[in-house]
């Protein structure tokens, strides 16, 4: 597998868009929503590796 070199002359900038209110509160609460799952995931392990 051979390394991809960047165009001479060619700039890759990626700017995005601002969030809306709307999209913030959403991205907000699904990201509350995934620490939540995870932190309950990671004690549902450590209660199963103290039981063995």
């Amino acid at each position: 597998m051979g390394f991809i070199r960047k165009p001479e002359g060619v700039d890759f900038v990626i700017q995005s868009k601002p969030l809306t209110k709307k999209h913030e509160i959403e991205l907000s609460a699904y990201v509350a929503k995934r620490k939540l799952a995870i932190k309950k995931l990671t004690k549902k392990q450590s209660k199963a590796k103290q039981v063995v």
